[in-house]
């Protein structure tokens, strides 16, 4: 993967910002390192690396400008690609696919253009907080081959407006 994404940003003519690429929290909360996720694909970072989020508010908003690439059925997570080839994938809660898209409701669909901070999901934190395993919210950059280094935030955050992680391509 980090050979076509570099290509395609070559093709594209697009350079990398030297001060990394921001990605915003999707959701507003508290930050929390994504080894404290009670599930092992994200805590041993089998699908990537990043932060999760201690989720307060309604909605789910894009961390980046991007493209979406899916938007799971369940409508509990979503993958979006930035034009520079950033991979990210925005998972709510912990087994939150076995509520079948109870306490969320879509508001964007896969092959869509978005803009960091548009709109993506709203969600029902107290009804999934009742029946969600965990509503951390592992926010992960799934293609970690194409980043040199990640700075990961801390504290709370504002969906669409705080910085999380800054990735260096």
């Amino acid at each position: 993967m980090g050979f076509f994404s570099r290509l395609r940003r070559m093709m594209a003519n697009r350079e990398v910002p030297a001060d990394g690429v921001a990605i915003l929290a999707p959701v507003s909360g508290r930050l929390v390192p994504i080894e404290q996720v009670p599930d092992v694909v994200f805590s041993e970072k089998i699908v990537g690396d990043g932060v999760a989020i201690d989720p307060t508010g309604h909605q789910v908003v894009a961390p980046i400008d991007g493209t979406i690439g899916q938007i799971f059925d369940a409508n509990h997570a979503f993958s979006l690609e930035s034009p520079l080839g950033l991979e990210l994938f925005v998972h709510f809660g912990i087994d939150t696919v076995e509520l079948r898209g109870a306490g969320f409701t879509r508001l964007a669909e896969a092959g869509q253009q978005v803009s960091a901070g548009d709109p993506i999901l709203e969600f029902d934190l107290d009804y999934l907080k009742e029946n969600a395993k965990s509503v951390l919210t592992p926010v992960v950059i799934a293609n970690m081959e194409d980043v040199q280094s990640l700075d990961k935030q801390e504290g709370e955050v504002v969906a669409g407006q705080s910085a999380i992680l800054r990735a260096f391509l």
